[in-house]
């Protein structure tokens, strides 16, 4: 409940203020606010996000705060509404959080504009981006992909905001940083046809995995008595305060050895994402399960029929899809090996059928899942023995 505070107020400051006075004396009655609440809308994109990405609570949090500025309409004036700067290990989130972010703001994690940064490591083909200026060879044919057409694309009806992802920044040549300079500072870029492109309506989101091998080497020290119990903890997603800020601090080190004062200077928030651990990816499991159910029901939506995952073949698909190193990325592909492509298989070769019930299972020292169909089977019972 808001606390209210009543304070005695000059009788003078009062009618200068063009306040009445009542018989009895003036009095000012002050409500105390509570400026850490969350809007409906930010909180209900920050629990979507959770549901979608593991591990990553602090990310997320900027994410939402980010579009309660921006629907309180005090997103920097003249800027892109955000520039984010996600570092740390390849398979803990980074580009997935950017696509949820997509999905649950304009319904399609499609909705992302982005921009593979492998593909610009010549500063000529920054064309691709702008267009080539008039009188060039060719330049009819070059489209912008950073066009204001381009960004406008996803529009929804309700909500006028695009999301850009630069990914893999660091593998960039130094034209497009310099290019990027003026987006995040001015939210502004000039196409090859002198024609401007506003970024102020745009979420822009650049990852790196700049930084890695350094938290890497943190979770997997090589030397002292105690690297085998800290391997251990961090094997199960515990780390500890003093090793999650060494590695932030790694990371960030990573990122300005990289990148000059400037560019750093006009990303608003550098958040390091955090390996995953054991527990982690048990949720990523399940995420990726109700996916797959998922795009089972889109692909056969004339003949639906129900997986049953034991915990015995989660936990084999777990075992084979982990490996700390690489994130979530292995465990994604063991899902495709060991689960989707033998139910491709069952449904070509005509084993499933429409509304049948599918139990996947493991048994110990088995190199792959076992299938079953699963049928009620009802009894007649008579008298003097049993009817099948």
């Amino acid at each position: 409940m808001e606390n209210v505070v009543l304070e005695s107020v000059d009788r003078s400051q009062l009618r200068a203020g063009g306040l009445a006075e009542s018989s009895e004396g003036p009095v000012l009655m002050v409500t105390a606010l509570d400026a850490t609440r969350t809007g409906t809308a930010a909180e209900e994109l920050a629990s979507q996000l959770r549901k979608r990405v593991v591990g990553q609570n602090e990310a997320i949090h900027h994410i939402a705060s980010a579009y309660q500025a921006y629907l309180a309409g005090l997103s920097p004036v003249g800027r892109p509404v955000a520039n984010f700067l996600f570092l740390g290990p390849t398979g803990s989130g980074k580009t997935r959080l950017v696509e949820a972010t997509a999905e649950c703001l304009l319904g399609d994690r499609q909705a992302v504009i982005k921009i593979d940064c492998a593909e610009f490591q010549h500063s000529h083909e920054i064309a691709k981006l702008i267009g080539s200026p008039p009188g060039y060879l060719g330049h009819r044919e070059t489209h912008a992909a950073l066009s204001q057409e381009e960004l406008n694309r996803h529009h929804t009806e309700n909500l006028k905001l695009s999301v850009v992802l630069f990914d893999e920044i660091e593998k960039a040549s130094d034209a497009l940083w310099n290019l990027l300079l003026g987006i995040l500072d001015k939210g502004t870029l000039t196409l090859g046809d002198n024609r401007r492109v506003d970024f102020s309506q745009a979420m822009i989101f650049m990852t790196s995995n700049l930084g890695a091998a350094e938290m890497n080497a943190m979770l997997r020290p090589k030397l002292g008595f105690s690297s085998n119990d800290t391997e251990r903890q961090h094997s199960l997603g515990i780390i500890d305060q003093t090793t999650g800020k060494k590695m932030s601090r790694a990371g960030l080190e990573a990122a300005r050895r990289k990148f000059s004062p400037e560019f750093m200077n006009r990303i608003d928030k550098t958040v390091i994402f955090q390996p995953l651990g054991v527990g982690e990816l048990r949720k990523v499991l399940e995420i990726e399960l109700e996916e797959v159910r998922t795009r089972l029901q889109k692909s056969h939506a004339g003949r639906p029929f129900l997986i049953n995952v034991t915990d015995g073949a989660r936990d084999f698909l777990l075992s084979e899809g982990t490996d700390l190193k690489y994130g979530a990325r292995p465990l994604k592909r063991g899902i495709e090996r060991f689960l989707v492509q033998p139910l491709c298989n069952l449904l070509v070769t005509g084993q499933i059928r429409r509304s049948d019930r599918i139990r996947v299972t493991h048994t110990d020292a088995a190199p792959a899942l076992a299938f079953f169909r699963e049928a009620e089977v009802y009894r007649s019972w008579e008298a003097g023995g049993a009817a099948a």
